[in-house]
């Protein structure tokens, strides 16, 4: 794994952040992408501290010519990519589906679907001619059993568990895989925004049999084995990464 070359989207916070230490720990040469650069920049560094070859590259994955950027500029400064983390998301407009409109389900479809859409397509222009490659969408438990109250956000799920399928084989031929991870409730800015408070957050957290929120790090590591040779004949999968909750 210490010469993998890394893409990570939506890296500055949560999910995505905890990854790229992970792959840092473990010596990848890394680019994070997202739209904050005084933040982007900083991760950079951190990640240089660390020991690791890191950039920040600015990008919003709603926008084709960002991505495709995005992407043409890993390659250009590493030569290759070997590992693609989609992680940029947003939790949208929480309510019933009476509260959403046309415009709170493009905010999250734009970021969630079309954003992963994107990704996928420039990914996979660079490693299918390369012949390797592997990629992780993240999806979220929400997508394979649905929440009352995020109606928008849990089809936006249900798209990327679908994407991530189709890709797969589509790409399989080639020596690419595309898998998925699919999160619990995990302690993050999103978890606490979507929950609004302490009590509703807690009724979430009782549902769910290891009996707490998971750790972003938990979930890095499961994308680190899904990114690595210890996992090559995993493809077309989304792994549950949610203290038991889909078996509940």
């Amino acid at each position: 794994m210490s010469s993998q070359v890394v893409l990570i989207t939506g890296a500055l916070t949560g999910i995505g952040r905890a990854t790229a230490h992970a792959f840092a720990a473990e010596g990848a040469r890394i680019v994070v992408s997202g739209r904050r650069d005084e933040a982007g920049k900083a991760l950079a560094d951190e990640l240089r501290a660390a020991g690791a070859e890191a950039e920040y590259i600015h990008a919003d994955v709603r926008h084709e010519d960002d991505v495709r950027a995005l992407v043409d500029k890993t390659v250009a400064r590493f030569g290759r990519l070997d590992v693609a983390v989609n992680n940029a998301g947003t939790e949208g407009q929480p309510g019933p589906v009476t509260e959403q409109s046309a415009d709170s389900y493009a905010a999250t479809f734009d970021t969630n679907v079309l954003g992963v859409l994107l990704s996928l397509k420039h990914e996979l222009r660079v490693m299918q001619a390369q012949g390797h490659g592997s990629i992780v969408n993240i999806s979220s438990v929400v997508g394979k059993i649905g929440v009352p109250g995020a109606s928008v956000y849990t089809a936006s799920k249900h798209a990327v568990e679908g994407l991530t399928k189709s890709a797969a084989l589509e790409a399989v031929a080639s020596g690419v895989r595309v898998n998925a991870i699919a999160p619990g409730p995990i302690e993050t800015g999103m978890l606490n925004r979507f929950t609004g408070n302490e009590e509703n957050k807690a009724g979430l957290l009782a549902s769910v049999p290891a009996g707490r929120a998971g750790s972003v790090e938990e979930v890095a590591q499961a994308i680190l084995f899904l990114a690595s040779d210890k996992s090559p004949f995993l493809t077309g999968q989304s792994l549950a990464v949610d203290g038991g909750r889909t078996a509940a």
